[in-house]
Parts: C-alpha cells; structure tokens; sequence
C-alpha cells in the first residue's frame, strides 16, 4: 500500500489516529503493539488465522453478480456477501484475529462493545471456540432493537451488560467497555470491533479485515479479467468492513472508493450520524479523529435507525481518506435505506442487515455507465433487523 495511507509507527493516518488513554492501560496497549507487530507476519499466526477464515469462518465468501439490480442501474454491479459468514457479517474475520493475539497474551477474560450485535455475536462466538469468558457491552436501547442478536450471544455463553447512560447505544457501550478494561487490566483483553480506539487498534482491525479486498482481488479479475472495479461501496459507521474492502484498493487511484454514512433523519436536523459531513477533529475513545460535537467540544448523540452506524465517530484511516479526498463519503437516510433493502431482497433474494442497505442506497445518487463495474459489501445479513423491516413495510411499499 502507498505509505500516504497507512498508520505511522505512533498509529498515526496524517493529522488523525495515535493513542490517547489512561496511564492504566498504556501498558496493556503497549503490550498488545509488541505482541502485535511481532506475530502479524509470522508463518504460525498466518497459518492458523487462514485456517480458521477457511475451515471455521467459511471464506472465501462469494462474489455474486447482481442481474436485476445491474438492470434498474445500467451498470454490472457485484455484491461481495460478507453476510454468507458464519455470524452473518465480517466482523467474525476481526474476531477470529484479535482471539489469536489473546490466547498468545496469555489473556483468559474477553470483553467488547456492541451496536448491532453483529461483532458481539462474532465476539462470542470465538470465546466459545477458545473455551474463554466473554463479557459484552451493548446500548439498552440497541438491546431492544437487535434482540435476535442478545439471545444469540447470551446461548453461546456470553454475558451482555446494557449501558444505560447517554442515548444507551454504541458509544456508550464502548465507554463501558473502556472502564471495565481500566479495572481490569491483568487479565482482560478488550475485542474492538472497528477501526477505531487507540493504535494499534485501527491498523490491527484493518489488516485482519484486509481478506476482504484480497479476495475481490482474484474474484473479480476470474469474472471480469481485471482486479479493478470502477467503484466500491460500503456502509461507514466506525467503518471495519470498508476498510477491509477498501484495504488492497488504495493506491489504485483507478478506483473510485464510496464510503457511505448514515444521514438518519437528515444531515441538517441534528438526528444524524454522517460524522464526516459533520464532524470535527477530535478525541474519543484513545484516538484522535472527526467526530460530532457541539461548539464546546462535547460530543453530541448521534442517531440512526441502524444500530450498527449510530455512532458519533469514524475511524481515523477513514477521516484520513476523506481529508486527502481518496474516498467520497456520501450518505444516506433512514428512510432512503429502508427502500434499498426492500429493493435487493425483491430483486436478488438477498436480505440485507441495515447497514448494509445504506451502501444499496447510494446507487441512485452516482451516475453510472453501462460498462462501470461496481462492487458493494454486503456487510451483513438482514435476520437481526425484521422487526424494523416489518414495522416499516407499510410506509414504504
């Protein structure tokens, strides 16, 4: 990859990133760097994190071209099914890594953060496989709205813990998270499940996310006889599973990236949250990126009917690539997601998790060719958001 677009040795992607925390973790995140850096290219840890995307995981997982929905936007459009999984989503490829860097710690308590429930679940799921305890964090209203999502956890084994302060979704779980880590720093290894928190968080879970866009590599150059699409889209919330497509695609300028965020009710209303059409510089949770405040600095709630992008950051690499413009960030409502989902699942037989049905949703707003090749990241599938389907179908078909 171009040096212009990966982290520094202090985790840094140009002006955002680094690692702002308390004096009681920085050993334990500095450990997590040595312990990191030291196995990331050996052949043990390659071996084995391959062998369980293969064999456990289920990759690689397919690259479908989508017909009808090729059809309605007069350009051949693929869908990379990261909800073919196990897990249904690409948060198990993270996972699955960050286990792996656990077990060679020494680590026996696993704790994460959860919003959609999707990296809970994959969180979960690896701690069964490795026999280690795991406690989640997870909003009590994201509780409420993914309850599909608690079950699942709660029957492999995990313990979930609802945040009941602030709005009582994603950034408040991760805020809990953070504090049980800071009382328990011996034992505990915290599952971050974007790229986001201190380095070297961000650059752990997009190399481990990497597999995605190294598979697309060869997927597309079978089907199409070139490793470059026109366009690759994906939904953008801490924003793991567009950097994991994103990844292998960077220093192909060829390549036009489309990271798309959650507009909620609106940009413009304040229930929103497109941090990058409204965000500023600054800190949270360890690191230093765009995120949504007010004019004292606060950080301001942000909304969105998807659990999995109510979050009021983004992921340093991402505010990276929006500042030197090698991405667009485009976004989409609430609203205007639900009739994308509707819209795939009529025309594919593919039900999409919301988030996922944000990057459908932009389709409309680019102008397309009839020989554009584009791929989208199907970043989950859609079982965890019935409800929210079905309350909405009356409204929208």
């Amino acid at each position: 990859m171009n040096k212009t677009f990966i982290s520094d040795s202090r985790g840094y992607y140009g002006q955002y990133g680094g690692a702002f925390i308390p004096e009681m973790l920085r050993e334990n995140v500095e450990s997590l760097r040595q312990v990191y850096y030291n196995i990331i290219g050996s052949e043990e840890f390659i071996t084995e994190f391959k062998m369980l995307l293969g064999d456990y995981a289920g990759r690689p997982s397919p690259l479908f071209h989508a017909r009808r929905l090729s059809e309605k936007y007069g350009a051949k459009i693929y869908l990379k099914r990261e909800d073919l999984n196990h897990t249904g989503s690409h948060k198990i490829n993270n996972t699955i890594g960050q286990i792996l860097l656990a077990k060679k710690m020494g680590k026996t308590r696993i704790i994460a953060e959860t919003g959609a429930g999707q990296h809970g679940v994959a969180t979960a799921t690896v701690c069964a496989l490795m026999g280690l305890e795991c406690v989640v964090y997870m909003g009590e209203l994201d509780m409420a709205r993914q309850e599909p999502n608690v079950k699942r956890m709660e029957m492999l084994g995990a313990t979930v813990v609802p945040a009941t302060c602030g709005n009582k979704t994603l950034k408040d779980a991760t805020n809990e998270a953070l504090r049980d880590w800071i009382c328990n720093p011996e034992d505990t290894f915290y599952i971050i499940g974007s790229v986001v928190g201190p380095h070297p968080y961000p650059d752990l879970v997009s190399k481990f996310q990497s597999v995605i866009s190294e598979e697309l590599l060869t997927q597309l150059s079978a089907k199409e006889g070139t490793e470059d699409p026109d366009y690759i889209i994906a939904c953008v919330g801490g924003g793991s599973n567009a950097a994991g497509i994103f990844y292998k695609y960077i220093d192909r300028k060829n390549v036009k990236l489309i990271g798309v965020e959650a507009a909620g009710k609106g940009v413009d209303t304040g229930e929103t949250a497109a941090t990058i059409s409204v965000g500023e510089p600054g800190i949270i949770h360890g690191s230093k990126t765009l995120l949504m405040q007010n004019d004292d600095g606060q950080i301001t709630e942000p909304y969105s009917i998807s659990a999995g992008l109510d979050y009021p950051g983004v992921g340093p690499l991402h505010a990276w690539l929006a500042d030197t413009g090698r991405c667009t960030y485009l976004n989409v409502t609430d609203k205007e997601a639900l009739i994308a989902a509707y819209e795939l699942t009529r025309l594919e037989g593919i039900i999409p998790a919301l988030e996922s049905a944000h990057a459908i949703a932009v389709l409309g707003k680019l102008e397309l060719k009839p020989a554009d090749i584009v791929v989208i990241n199907i970043s989950g599938r859609g079982d965890k958001d019935m409800q929210t389907y079905i309350n909405a179908k009356g409204s929208l078909i």
